[in-house]
């Protein structure tokens, strides 16, 4: 017999279906209890609520687990590409040598952005956040593809749209920069891969050479694919009921981009190497600002550590901290608030108070570092994280359209005035 809730409202007693994921999780399905019972539930934040099914990843922050696909994070990002792990959660295989082929030759063919795509930069002003910046340009590319608002489209049609956002965005997000720079636009170099091609547009210089450090596209490779999705998120659950109007992708993945602005959400490693400049400013006592953590009086808390999900350790922490590492041996680079977050990282890994509490370096602490160390600006981090998490983006919104998942409509507890007459202005 399957697994029954039962709930009693006003003398009367309901019975509900349990749901049981592959990973054993269980879920009380209520899509029938206000027409059965005339109830609503209220979660506010839908902190207990699944919104959906989904087959994408896996996360359980209890035992700090992430998969794609079934595939556990350590593996892909010691041993894939981000175009791998791309094609991975897009069409729920890792591909074949003939298929990653294809796929890279198809992104490959659309990096470059129409032309008068560059009038738009140009009327920004210099001083533009470059995700306000990156959030327009992506919606305006519905503007040059007409034919992606229709949601009717074939399968083939639809392909082409997200292998030209996967293709465009990093284009996008290197002439965000440049333009915030005042710098002449660089356009892609398509015998580089995807990471390096990126670091290209948004370093080099027409009248200079540029190399890339492998090291370099190594830890931009295993960053990107660390943030490749992170199951329903608030930018993710943008995505998934923006896209359940049938809006077009370029739109829904303008709507994630804008939701992972906010410093609640995407804008945690930003919040850490402005933590580090504060510290640098006071004159780099660590002790003293460990110590102001502490504090339950203080207001002042340390960024970076500890995770709103995972309870024990972030396990995409584990892998970036040696690509950090990395990093900083190759490039060799002195800089006081490097030294001020690997005094911080060791206060974290060895004081009993951080140890009793779970306050471990997560991967925004170390990606910071590492964006800092590659000289990418701190209003830049909040883009990259779009690039690397725009897979995961796509592959959610295909997974909810190919579902055919009716548009998103929460309901609400009503909290405001009863029935009132109209009183004309004279007497108010």
């Amino acid at each position: 017999m399957s697994e029954v809730a039962k709930i009693e409202l006003d003398g009367k007693q309901y019975e509900f279906p349990v749901i049981t994921g592959t990973e054993n999780e269980k879920a009380i399905d209520i899509s029938k209890l206000r027409d059965t019972t005339g109830y609503v539930t209220l979660d506010t934040g839908y902190k207990n609520t699944g919104a959906t099914k989904s087959s994408i990843t896996f996360l359980d922050g209890e035992e700090g687990i992430l998969r794609y696909r079934g595939y556990p994070i350590e593996e892909l990002a010691e041993k894939a590409t981000f175009l791998e792990v791309a094609y991975l959660l897009i069409y729920g295989e890792l591909p074949t040598q003939a298929q990653l082929d294809s796929f890279t030759n198809s992104i490959t063919k659309h990096t470059l952005v129409h032309e008068d795509m560059k009038q738009f930069f140009e009327a920004f002003p210099a001083k533009a956040h470059p995700m306000g910046v990156l959030s327009a340009m992506v919606c305006s590319l519905s503007t040059f593809y007409p034919e992606s608002l229709d949601p009717n489209r074939s399968a083939e049609a639809k392909d082409l749209t997200m292998h030209r956002l996967l293709a465009k965005l990093p284009t996008l997000a290197a002439w965000s920069y440049k333009n915030a720079m005042r710098h002449p636009f660089m356009y892609p170099k398509n015998n580089f891969d995807y990471c390096k091609n990126f670091l290209y547009m948004m370093f080099a210089m027409p009248t200079e050479e540029y190399d890339v450090d492998p090291v370099v596209v190594s830890a931009l490779n295993k960053l990107l694919i660390l943030h490749a999705d992170h199951e329903q998120n608030c930018s993710t659950s943008t995505v998934r009921i923006v896209g359940s109007s049938q809006a077009n992708l370029y739109a829904t993945i303008s709507a994630g981009i804008s939701a992972l602005w906010g410093p609640l959400h995407g804008g945690a490693n930003q919040e850490v190497i402005e933590m580090l400049e504060k510290i640098h400013h006071d004159g780099g006592d660590v002790d003293k600002w460990v110590a102001k953590a502490k504090d339950k009086e203080d207001p002042f808390r340390l960024m970076g550590f500890g995770h709103r999900v995972y309870k024990n350790f972030d396990p995409r922490a584990k892998i970036i901290k040696k690509a950090c590492d990395d990093i900083l041996e190759k490039l060799g680079i002195v800089d006081p608030m490097l030294d001020i977050a690997k005094k911080l990282e060791r206060v974290a890994l060895e004081d009993e108070y951080f140890k009793a509490r779970n306050l471990y370096p997560n991967v925004d602490f170390y990606s910071g570092i590492i964006y800092k160390a590659l000289g990418i600006p701190t209003e830049m981090f909040t883009v990259m994280f779009a690039i690397g998490r725009l897979p995961g983006w796509i592959s959610q919104w295909k997974e909810m359209t190919e579902n055919k998942e009716p548009i998103g409509r929460p309901r609400q507890i009503y909290t405001g005035e009863t029935t009132r007459n109209f009183v004309d202005i004279t007497a108010r």
